[in-house]
């Protein structure tokens, strides 16, 4: 894909996800609940101001609204004249970015808001197509680019058309290709001018970020080229951000490059990604802002990322960023929310030495001890007997502890089951006998017998609490652990966990 067709399509996503957003409730993560409420609130008396005339525009409410990364907010509202002319304060200094009027529709255009005024006549019919710059050199420049793309892109159009076509030629494909190439060349010299002459106005670093940095050429014959090559794109990624601009953060390209940074560009390694997570906001010192924005990216990132182990990033995000007191953004409430569920995860994230379970065994008779278990590898496993996905995979378990309990491999099963019989029978019948299995019951979960049990060292209250120990919300719920009881792996098929094992023995 051309350079050209890139960017017309950038912002055809663009335009839509807004129209999205907009009809949705606003964002109702932690982070952006004391944010929104303080951008509604906000009323500046500034030297600067907006003022929009929208023609077919009567005594309607119009709203300001403002990007926050990828989504929108509303952040201030009016009411039009009648002859359609709406006025809102201008921006502090550290919330200029890029903004949108929405009026009914809902219908919509885009403006930067920086400080100076800017004096906007657009229509009511064609809100983006007959924007009218009046007033503000800034927008001068975002929609002389917009209207040169625009004009580019109906060239493009019926060249296009031709590489969609199957019936085409090959000379008239190799024709459509040549001028669309020469779009993307034109398309790529104005983006050059414009950083030339205009590098300190917010569109061009806006602009900057869409860019991908140009890596030099290489010598071809050296070894691991490509490998050169990632490492040099990787250390020359952030080169196009300005880390001391907080504006930066109100357009959807930072959240667009920072996602891609993340999820893409860095090997999904937690250790790794804590170091280049560290590594990143250090970056952003002294932009308040972009500290927040890129801090509670990667800290929502790890926790709800689906990649093996990432607990391990959100435990250390929050240790490093909330416990010290840097988040300020979050009412007391709110950041105890966030250490509690840290909390919850250490004990199950991995690098951790597992707490020591102690259970009563399928008879619900004698103690068994996690940490009694002498083994190289042991599989701490807990299910239920009523789960449909455990009956399926358990079977795949005892094949493969058959196979490798003899290399060293043991299991120590806890039933999940409220009521131990279902758990007992279900066991004896299935002849799931050979590795260890242990349950609570209701008698020792009692306060009273939980209280002796505890005092007496019998047993231990994250043994009593296993399910708030390990974090079970579903079963079944799988660690692999080391001589050491320490968590290798966790959340694993059984077909992964064989894999893992032939990895670690083909290490030693």
């Amino acid at each position: 894909m051309s350079k050209f067709v890139q960017l017309a399509s950038s912002n055809k996503q663009m335009k839509t996800r807004f129209m999205i957003q907009i009809k949705s409730p606003l964002f109702a993560c932690l982070l952006l609940s004391a944010f929104s409420i303080s951008s509604i609130h906000s009323l500046y008396a500034q030297s600067h101001g907006i003022d929009v005339t929208i023609d077919g525009i009567s005594g309607d409410t119009i709203y300001l609204a403002h990007y926050y990364g990828n989504k929108m907010y509303y952040a201030d509202t009016t009411v039009a004249d009648l002859d359609g002319h709406i006025h809102f304060n201008g921006r502090l200094a550290e919330e200029c970015g890029k903004y949108a009027i929405v009026m009914p529709g809902p219908k919509y255009f885009e403006f930067l808001a920086v400080e100076e005024n800017i004096v906007i006549e657009t229509s009511e019919k064609s809100p983006t197509g007959d924007v009218v710059i009046i007033e503000s050199k800034e927008n001068e420049l975002f929609y002389d680019y917009m209207d040169f793309l625009s004009v580019r892109r109906q060239k493009a159009a019926p060249h296009e058309a031709v590489l969609s076509d199957s019936s085409a030629t090959e000379a008239s494909i190799m024709a459509a290709r040549s001028v669309l190439t020469s779009f993307g060349n034109e398309v790529a010299d104005e983006q050059r001018r414009i950083l030339e002459e205009n590098g300190d106005m917010l569109f061009a670093k806006y602009l900057n970020m869409v860019l991908e940095p140009e890596m030099p050429e290489f010598p071809a014959n050296i070894v691991n080229v490509q490998d050169i090559q990632y490492r040099w794109y990787r250390n020359h990624y952030w080169d196009r951000v300005d880390f001391s601009d907080p504006r930066l953060v109100r357009d959807g390209s930072f959240h667009q490059i920072l996602d891609r940074f993340w999820n893409k560009v860095l090997p999904q390694i937690p250790d790794s990604l804590s170091v280049e997570a560290h590594r990143l906001i250090a970056r952003t010192e002294g932009n308040a802002e972009m500290f927040k924005y890129i801090t509670h990216f990667i800290t929502f990132a790890s926790e709800s990322s689906q990649v093996m182990c990432m607990d391990k990033v959100f435990v250390d995000m929050v240790d490093t960023y909330y416990t010290t007191g840097q988040a300020t953004w979050l009412k007391p409430d709110q950041l105890k929310k966030i250490q509690e569920r840290a909390d919850e995860l250490r004990d199950s994230m991995c690098g951790s030495v597992i707490p020591n379970i102690i259970l009563p065994d399928l008879n619900q008779i004698d103690w068994k001890s996690l940490y009694a278990i002498d083994a190289k590898y042991t599989v701490v496993m807990i299910w239920e007997s009523t789960c449909g996905h455990c009956k399926k995979e358990l079977p795949l378990y005892k094949e493969l502890y058959d196979r490798w309990h003899e290399k060293g491999l043991e299991i120590y099963a806890i039933g999940n089951d409220f009521d131990p019989e279902p758990w007992q029978d279900y066991v004896r019948e299935k002849e799931y006998t050979d590795w260890i299995n242990v349950s609570d019951n209701p008698l020792i979960n009692a306060q009273d017998s939980a209280m002796v049990l505890i005092q007496t060292r019998q047993t231990t209250l994250k043994s009593l609490n296993f399910r708030t120990t390990f974090d079970v919300f579903a079963t079944p719920k799988i660690f692999l652990l080391d001589s050491e009881k320490r968590i290798v792996a966790k959340q694993i098929s059984a077909e992964q966990l064989e894999d893992i094992l032939n990895r670690l023995e083909a290490i030693e």
